[in-house]
């Protein structure tokens, strides 16, 4: 196992709620603030500082809108986003095959 290197895993990624938040939206097109929520069972403010940070990671995007007077947030996974977190799976794969 000595041939594997863990600094190539993604920090971005490597966090428990990230890599949730980046598993959801690799199985969807986008999702809204409230169905990732549910998914991954996180509160408003610790789901919100991890979109925001995956955001400014440029991993996912966002489209902010209004729905019936009531802020809504659509998430979707950037072409950098799904390309890193196929690379973060590639290297978990490399990790447990040695």
């Amino acid at each position: 196992m000595s041939d594997f290197d863990y600094q190539q895993l993604d920090e971005i990624i490597h966090s428990r709620i990230r890599l949730a938040i980046m598993a959801v939206l690799i199985s969807s097109e986008e999702a809204d603030f409230n169905f990732i929520k549910g998914k991954i069972n996180a509160t408003d403010g610790n789901l919100s500082v991890h979109l925001k940070k995956l955001e400014e990671a440029g991993y996912l995007y966002v489209k902010k809108e209004f729905l019936d007077r009531k802020p809504h947030s659509l998430y979707g996974l950037t072409k950098k986003g799904q390309s890193a977190f196929e690379k973060y799976v590639e290297q978990l794969e490399k990790l447990i095959k040695k």
